[in-house]
């Protein structure tokens, strides 16, 4: 049986991802460092990517028709790449200095402190083998064996080392680290001793009655022994830098009120402006003299640096509208701060500005929006939030700041349950179970009304 061959012509449409595009997508999503980052690795790649020392464009003689109406345009706004080419910027660098990290820190005391070179050995090993939050993370034993001296001499050392002036430090666990320091402080009573050595989780849950009971103390002798303990640092590693470089937040946009009026910068770099190098314009007129695969060249790194410009400039627009949405639906947050956030989705500020939910989703993710309360995370302002008796709702960041104000004005002696808690934001006309107000009191880092409870 023979089998029927035919051709078909079908007409689809479809959209084709192509690596402008995939590149535009993930300019969008970048915070403004990374976007810094990636810009300085174009313009180091490309020789058609230049600066602007003003906001002046040069004039390009005739060029092909899709390119000549990006020279004449002169309402880019560009963009800045990190450079030290500019004489008037400061070298941040020089003002600037690295953290004392921990090692460092024990090192220079433990040169003045070791007294034998086996000490200083045994010291050094030691100060290696301690964890970023100061615990010391091997046995003496394993010590003693690698270095081949006497447990009792690694001991010792390390007794010393506990005690210098990072008191805490070197400690092979929590209960030792704290009692180091508590006896370092003089405050080292019998009872202290036995709620370290044993009673730690009671504490950390609320259960004094537990420990008043065991230890035979009355409530507020456990009271004020966990109030001491909570003097103490359980990282004590933690004060010193880790030797890495330090991270700041750089805000993506700014929103500044001026006069009773609300003014957007989006962080586009100010200053000198990216550029097509124009050492390359006479490349693109047909009266030169270039070959063919040198204009193949300038056309392929043309059009990546055209496309480069005009997706970073797409982004600052994208985000200017999206915060311009922002402005005018979370205008309450804008006015008075976090307590007054209302929920709010991606859909309804897509539909506020007309783009898809995908594209505001992408241009607000990892980035940062510095505002008179302060610095956030844009997605913030895109809050969750609970039933309200308005019918407006209150976003759920809102609802922990009030949470949090609640806690704060409440009667030490008789805190507030969650279930009462819950009755005092009904009253305040927000509909929330006991169940969700212990899920956003966890949130907040609020403790739970019995380990809040003073006696």
């Amino acid at each position: 049986m023979g089998v029927a061959y035919s051709l078909v012509l079908e007409q689809t449409q479809k959209l084709i991802m192509t690596q402008e595009l995939r590149q535009a997508i993930a300019i969008l999503q970048m915070p403004t460092q990374e976007l810094l980052d990636f810009v300085q690795k174009e313009f180091e790649e490309n020789p058609l990517l230049d600066l602007a020392e003003d906001d002046s464009r040069p004039e390009m003689p005739e060029a092909e028709p899709e390119w000549l109406e990006y020279f004449r345009d002169t309402s880019d706004l560009g963009f800045v790449p990190k450079t030290n080419y500019s004489k008037e910027e400061p070298a941040w660098d020089n003002f600037l200095s690295r953290e004392t990290t921990l090692a460092e820190h024990l090192q220079a005391e433990w040169e003045m402190v070791a007294q034998t070179a086996e000490e200083k050995q045994i010291g050094e090993f030691i100060i290696g083998s301690l964890d970023t939050d100061g615990y010391l993370c091997c046995t003496v034993a394993e010590i003693a064996d690698i270095l081949h001296q006497p447990r009792s001499r690694v001991f010792r050392v390390l007794k010393t080392i506990q005690r210098l002036e990072s008191t805490g430090i070197g400690a092979r666990n929590l209960e030792e680290c704290l009692l180091i320091q508590a006896e370092a402080l003089g405050c080292l009573t019998p009872e202290i001793r036995q709620v370290i050595l044993h009673f730690l989780p009671d504490l950390a849950e609320g259960r004094l009655a537990r420990v008043a009971q065991e230890l035979k103390l009355s409530l507020p002798q456990v009271q004020s022994i966990r109030d001491f303990i909570r003097t103490l640092d359980p990282k004590p590693g933690r004060q010193y830098g880790d030797g890495e470089k330090v991270h700041y937040i750089i805000p993506d946009v700014t929103v500044d009120k001026v006069e009773g009026e609300y003014i957007i910068l989006v962080n586009d770099a100010v200053g000198n402006r990216l550029q097509v190098n124009n050492c390359y314009r006479r490349i693109l007129n047909d009266d030169n003299n270039a070959d063919g695969a040198t204009k193949r060249f300038v056309t392929t790194k043309l059009n990546s640096a055209v496309w480069l410009i005009r997706s970073i400039e797409q982004r600052r627009l994208t985000i200017y509208r999206i915060v311009e949405a922002l402005l005018h639906l979370q205008r309450p947050f804008f006015d008075f701060g976090v307590r007054h956030l209302r929920p709010l989705t991606l859909r309804e500020v897509a539909d506020e500005i007309g783009m898809h939910e995908s594209t505001v989703s992408r241009a607000t993710a990892n980035k940062f929006i510095q505002t008179t309360h302060g610095v956030f995370p844009l997605r913030m302002l895109f809050d969750s939030g609970v039933e309200s008796v308005n019918g407006k709702g209150a976003a759920a960041e809102s609802v922990k700041r009030l949470l949090v104000d609640l806690v704060e004005q409440e009667d030490p002696h008789n805190p507030f349950s969650d279930q009462k808690l819950a009755e005092i934001l009904a009253q305040r006309g927000i509909n929330v179970s006991r169940r969700t107000v212990a899920k956003y009191r966890q949130e907040a880092n609020i403790p739970s009304s019995i380990s809040r409870r003073r006696y």
